[in-house]
């Protein structure tokens, strides 16, 4: 895939056992070829999605682009240590331009969590000042997924805010959201559901989602993690 102005192709994850995979369900999302670039093309581009985005309400994308620029924009202003340098957001387009220094965190350490630490031997506690960031200024991000991150000199990079929320925006239900969330990370929810008391399609408080998401994300992160990421208020 080529861009008019400047040469960029399609950004895959490299996930073992299932190959080139899109990395994430809304946007498209793209890389330079020397890897210094990362943009979040808010476009339901065939190419990339083949088929699969059920975001194909062009209201709903616009929701997520919003969302996407009002969340990093606020941490670029309050925490710009903890996100990549905004190179340009083309409104027009719906296009983010990310600076980055490589593959995203999950990319680095070829999709397993075993090799997190040889990524980035303090990776937890930056992922954890990251997270308190948010709760600082009243955030619930619920893109947990590792590759949500890139390492700029040593430095975890927050992206993806296109699920993100302000404390004062909620309750919202799962089954509002359902179309942009993976059937495999559903099923790990689903089964926590019942244990906290939650109905999927009924309005749930922010912070009961967020330990929901925790727990559905524990093929991704150790269990040491996610247990000091839920005491985080």
């Amino acid at each position: 895939m080529r861009n008019n102005v400047m040469d960029y192709e399609y950004y895959w994850n490299n996930v073992p056992g299932a190959g080139l995979c899109r990395n994430n369900l809304i946007y498209t999302s793209l890389v330079n070829a020397q890897q210094t670039e990362f943009v979040q093309w808010y476009y339901n581009d065939q190419g990339y999605h083949k088929g699969q985005n059920q975001v194909v309400d062009p209201a709903l994308m616009e929701s997520k682009w919003l969302r996407e620029v009002k969340y990093i924009t606020q941490m670029s202003e309050q925490y710009p240590e903890l996100v990549p340098i905004i190179k340009n957001i083309n409104h027009t387009e719906r296009k983010l331009h990310l600076e980055i220094e490589g593959p995203d965190f999950w990319e680095l350490a070829k999709c397993d969590q075993a090799n997190y630490d040889s990524v980035l031997p303090n990776w937890q506690e930056q992922m954890l000042d990251i997270i308190q960031a948010h709760k600082s200024l009243g955030i619930y991000k619920y893109s947990m997924h590792p590759s949500s991150y890139f390492v700029v000199n040593g430095k975890l990079k927050s992206i993806n805010y296109f699920f993100a929320y302000n404390e004062e925006e909620g309750p919202i239900s799962i089954a509002d959201h359902s179309s942009h969330i993976y059937s495999t990370r559903q099923e790990e929810m689903r089964k926590h559901i019942e244990s906290l008391g939650i109905d999927w399609h009924a309005p749930q408080p922010l912070n009961l989602l967020e330990q929901l998401c925790w727990e559905s994300f524990r093929k991704n992160f150790p269990n040491d993690f996610i247990e000091k990421a839920k005491c985080i208020k």
